[in-house]
């Protein structure tokens, strides 16, 4: 594997025209403290930490929210809304969601007076695509990535960005190259261009090979080479399996009736939304897909239903206060909850769905079913292959990504994974921050440059344009914590688990749960009387 050149090395850079703006005074920010700058017509966060300033883009690079919101610790800032991390010295992304990096701009003190630069040329910028790498043909070296999701894309681009020049091949039983998954039960009628990670053109400009609408259905890792669906073979010198989850059906009379969905593709989600146009819509399953599915429907269906094995939604991970509250939002929406209950027969007519009947004996009149009732681990085609997984059939893997098979690898919602701030206890985190974090992880590891995955799990659902953030892991907690009013629709919510805070959540309370990620990935131990006490300057740090 061939080194290339580290940015700016071994190349004349031509002076470019600047625009500088005096942005404030030398004493104006403390150590710790962050403002938003504008210079020229560009707004700029201006960061001092350990006595120096530095400045980087204004806003995140996911869905461009404001950083100077967000929470700040050492030389890092932590986005408000989903959790990604920014180097405030070199704008790099240091933790996920999104995928490119901050602007960073020139700063310089004088006379007591702080000034901004920026190049001309890149006013407008407010983001930085890291530099890469291509594929240099004469290196017969090929990394095969199964499954077309954010662990691969990450990780096919983090090799770029470390120099590695061999062939990336990337399969995939989607129609689409990558896409932002997590929109497609908030916003179903998206168009596919606007949800695409990154273009065609980039993928060619890297030398990523995409091949879509192809399966891998089998691994044979003695001779490295892996199945496709249509017969063809493919070596490998190394791989990663990022397949994700499937959604599980329902397994009841009628399910394989016209009108039932599950939402996994991006053609799924369009197919939901064409057919819930003025019909009638049930939804089964009460946890994050079927509620963002319900309350995208509430205004677009002639009627929506939710059914749920609890007593309310989300009961069980985010705990009855939250779920009533959410129950509650949706409920002023017309959506109609059949909670503690299940579904026994879909009923049709000519192959159609036209009832629902549910344990209770209720009978809902239906047009369309989606279901939304849990995921099962796309990890079928590793059978035979001696690669360990778990009892849910789950790939077991190190927390430096590694399978129990030499060169394979695995990242993303198909692992079972030790997760640092549980003690290293296994879990399995379907998170699209925790993918793209394993798919650098995985990437850096098939380089040899050993990386563990330390990231802390962090998650949003949205209802009826309000989010619910999260960060942590709750699994078993005994006891909720709340600052502010559940009932008010404005809180803090803290997790605890033998005195100690496992996790959070949060609605109109930012940027608290970001900054309680932050304490968490320091390491930091926050026990149960700091979240009792009424003063959480703790939390301000």
């Amino acid at each position: 594997m061939n080194q290339c050149r580290e940015p700016g090395q071994g190349v004349e850079q031509e002076e470019e025209e600047e625009v500088t703006g005096m942005v404030c005074q030398e004493a104006d920010l403390k150590d710790g403290q962050m403002k938003e700058v504008t210079v020229g017509e560009q707004k700029v966060l201006l960061v001092r930490t350990q006595g120096q300033y530095s400045a980087v883009g204004s806003q995140c690079s996911h869905y461009n929210a404001p950083l100077v919101k967000g929470a700040l610790v050492g030389d890092r800032v932590r986005c408000p809304f989903h959790g990604a991390c920014f180097n405030v010295r070199t704008g790099d992304i240091e933790e996920y969601p999104g995928l490119d990096s901050l602007p960073c701009y020139k700063v310089k003190v004088e006379d007591g007076q702080v000034y901004v630069s920026i190049k001309k040329n890149s006013l407008k910028l407010t983001r930085r695509v890291k530099e890469m790498c291509s594929l240099v043909p004469d290196i017969k070296h090929t990394i095969l990535l199964i499954g077309g999701g954010p662990a691969s894309l990450v990780c096919a681009e983090t090799l770029r960005q470390h120099c590695y020049q061999g062939r990336i091949i990337m399969v995939t039983k989607d129609s689409l190259p990558p896409i932002d998954k997590p929109k497609l039960s908030k916003a179903l009628n998206v168009d596919s261009s606007s949800i695409l990670l990154r273009t065609i053109d980039f993928y060619q400009k890297y030398g990523i090979e995409v091949w879509t609408q192809k399966e891998v259905v089998s691994v044979n890792p003695a001779d490295k080479v892996v199945k496709l669906s249509d017969g063809t073979l493919q070596h490998y010198d190394q791989l990663l399996i990022s397949t994700g989850c499937r959604a599980q059906p329902l397994n009841c009379p009628g399910s394989d009736l016209t009108g039932v969905k599950l939402l996994q593709r991006y053609e799924d989600a369009q197919e939901i939304h064409s057919s819930c146009l003025g019909q009638r819509a049930v939804v089964i399953g009460a946890s994050f897909i079927g509620m963002e599915v319900a309350s995208y429907l509430s205004d677009k269906a002639a009627s929506v239903a939710v059914v749920g094995t609890s007593r309310y939604p989300y009961e069980r991970s985010l705990g009855p206060e939250i779920g009533k509250m959410s129950m509650q939002m949706l409920e002023e929406q017309k959506v109609k909850f059949y909670m503690s209950d299940g579904v026994t027969e879909i009923h049709g007519e000519n192959g159609k769905v036209r009832a629902v009947v549910l344990k209770s004996g209720e009978v809902l009149e239906a047009d369309v079913v989606i279901v939304g009732i849990g995921v099962i681990p796309n990890s079928d085609f590793l059978s035979g292959s001696e690669l360990k997984v778990d009892s849910r059939r789950a790939v077991i893997v190190d927390k430096y990504m590694r399978t129990s098979i030499p060169d394979i690898f695995s990242a993303g919602d198909v692992t079972s994974f030790p997760l640092t701030i549980r003690g290293d206890q296994r879990v399995n985190v379907g998170h699209w921050q925790m993918s793209q974090a394993q798919g650098r992880v995985a990437a850096l590891n098939m380089l040899n440059k050993p990386t563990k995955c330390d990231s802390v799990p962090f998650f949003w659902t949205v209802l009826l344009g309000k989010s619910i953030r999260y960060t942590g892991y709750g699994e078993g907690y005994t006891e909720i914590i709340f600052k502010g009013k559940v009932e008010e629709r404005k809180f803090l919510a803290f997790y605890i688990k033998e005195e100690v805070v496992v996790a959070a959540a949060s609605l109109m309370f930012d940027p608290a749960v970001a900054r309680l990620a932050e304490l968490m990935a320091t390491g930091q131990i926050i026990t149960k009387a700091q979240a009792q006490a009424d003063d959480l300057s703790w939390l301000q740090m």
